[in-house]
């Protein structure tokens, strides 16, 4: 799981680029909007939408423009329809891939994700392919460096949190999807510095890949995660962390 955790945090990172260029707030007020549409726009009743705000607040967006997405999906305001698709594949050396699309057309996004597989030496798989290797789950980290691992463990396991374990400088922290919010909320009450928090794609089993089919991989999961329909790209690679470092 390493190199599933260290390119989660490399991530991180990455947003803080694409926040300067403009993309991250516009995939941020694109997927609140869909959340307020398919659930409704009361956060307390709607996880999806509260998940999508607290990322929203996480980036720096102004709650304004978080309103005003909101109110867009609430409100069937006019505009683009967009639709949930996820894409399934492989990447080289046999990792899975799963994409997390929203779409104002099929058609091109379908076309978009094949090529970026092809182009990267993957191949798209059918509905069902890869999926199966993969949990959704709640991950929150917490700093060690500014937590005590006795407050954090007694904490989150009160809260109802699956499991705790160590990756390099944080705490991870394991929910289920229906407790995520709750043992969120306890380490906040706690005031326990959270890092990130999200529910997301876990893979159960790790591939490990190396040389070029790793370089490879991490130019297809970059590639992904930059397109404007793609909210989520989840893999199941374990890359060396030299490797890691240079994209990093």
């Amino acid at each position: 799981m390493s190199g599933h955790s260290k390119w989660h945090n490399i991530r991180l990172k990455k947003q803080k680029v694409d926040l300067v260029r403009g993309k991250l707030f516009s995939k941020l007020a694109r997927e609140i909007a869909v959340a307020a549409k398919e659930g409704g726009g009361d956060p307390d009743g709607n996880p999806r939408l509260r998940t999508a705000i607290d990322h929203g607040r996480e980036a720096g967006m102004p709650n304004d423009n978080i309103q005003r997405a909101v109110q867009r999906g609430a409100g069937g305001a006019e505009g683009a329809t967009f639709e949930t698709i996820l894409y399934e594949g492989y990447a080289p050396g046999g990792v899975a891939v799963l994409v997390e699309v929203l779409t104002d057309n099929r058609n091109r996004a379908a076309s978009d994700i094949r090529n970026l597989f092809t182009r990267y030496g993957g191949s798209l798989g059918g509905a069902g392919s890869v999926s199966w290797m993969f949990d959704r789950q709640g991950i929150i980290t917490v700093d060690r460096s500014k937590a005590k691992e006795d407050d954090v463990l007694s904490t989150a396991l009160e809260a109802g949190a699956e499991d705790i374990r160590t990756s390099g400088d944080v705490y991870e922290i394991v929910t289920s999807p229906e407790q995520f919010f709750k043992v969120k909320q306890a380490m906040e009450r706690a005031r326990l510095p959270i890092a990130s928090a999200d529910i997301t794609m876990v893979p159960k089993s790790t591939v490990r890949v190396e040389g070029k089919d790793a370089q490879q991989v991490l130019r297809l999961m970059e590639a992904l995660e930059e397109h404007d329909d793609v909210q989520h790209a989840y893999a199941n690679f374990d890359i060396p962390d030299e490797i890691l470092q240079q994209v990093g």
